[in-house]
């Protein structure tokens, strides 16, 4: 099955997310891995560790950045001088993508730092599209937005959310990170079938792919990134990549992280599901 146009990199396989915890054991172990995912903003510094520690990853590691403050779908404009601290991180990196998440979370310039979910409007698409072009053109790198996991929705949505997904990727050109765990937990909390969400999603736009795992609630389920992925996500896996083919995977694990050994034990667990499918492929 060939890669899509927003997955020219499918030959990647599956990725970690560099995590202090295991900064130490990477760089004097140097295990296999196919990448690491790095949060942009714990690296939008003028030097100091975190740099010197990013660079001899450099040496070793393809590396892709995964930012968590572009605010898409906030109303503001785009803070131009976090696009050009972005901008010269990608050129450090050479990230051949970049990802940050599909909502909003800045309000007059005061920022909520969190990933606050957005009313699925036609307006919401069009803006938020708008933003996501500008981005590129001005990072001179592809982007792909991520679904976020969500607890509430607004009265004011004309779609779905997979249909608002769909709109803003369309409009915007882009690429999609789909996250299969934030799909299952919002369906959870929002009584959906997570399988109508993944055969809707347009499947050449999945540029990368999330695994986690969460924490389950008695009336809702929380995106915490402190578990090992439970069976249903993986099935939802499985079925996401029989759709959009052989696809960059990354294991979120961001709290009450354990070792690097179980983290990436968890990670690998992907390539049974890819290499099956690598070996049905026509």
């Amino acid at each position: 099955m060939p890669a899509n146009r927003f997955n020219a990199f499918a030959d990647y396989g599956v990725g970690m997310g560099l995590r202090i915890p295991h900064y130490q054991h990477i760089l004097k172990r140097k295990p296999v891995v196919g990448w690491f995912e790095i949060i942009s903003e714990n690296y939008m510094v003028d030097g100091g560790s975190p740099l010197a520690i990013l660079d001899q990853i450099l040496e070793q590691y393809h590396v892709v950045q995964h930012g968590v403050s572009m605010y898409f779908g906030s109303a503001e404009p785009l803070n131009r001088e976090h696009l050009r601290r972005l901008k010269t991180l990608v050129r450090r990196t050479k990230t051949p993508w970049l990802t940050d998440h599909l909502c909003w979370g800045s309000v007059d310039g005061r920022y909520t730092h969190d990933l606050l979910p957005m009313p699925y409007t036609f307006e919401a698409a069009k803006v938020t599209a708008g933003k996501i072009r500008e981005a590129s053109s001005f990072l001179e790198v592809p982007i792909a937005v991520e679904n976020v996991s969500s607890y509430a929705e607004f009265h004011e949505s004309e779609m779905t959310e997979w249909e608002f997904l769909n709109e803003v990727v369309e409009q915007a050109d882009c690429g999609i990170l789909l996250d299969v765990n934030n799909i299952y937990v919002s369906s959870r909390n929002h009584d959906f079938d997570p399988y109508e969400y993944l055969n809707s999603v347009i499947p050449e736009r999945v540029a990368q792919i999330h695994i986690a795992g969460h924490s389950n609630f008695e009336k809702y389920i929380l995106d915490t990134h402190d578990h090992p992925v439970i069976d249903p996500v993986w099935k939802l896996y499985a079925h996401a990549i029989s759709r959009v083919g052989p696809t960059p995977t990354l294991l979120e694990w961001d709290d009450r992280i354990p070792s690097f050994e179980r983290v990436h034990a968890e990670a690998l667990k992907a390539n049974r599901f890819l290499h099956a499918l690598t070996a049905i492929a026509p």
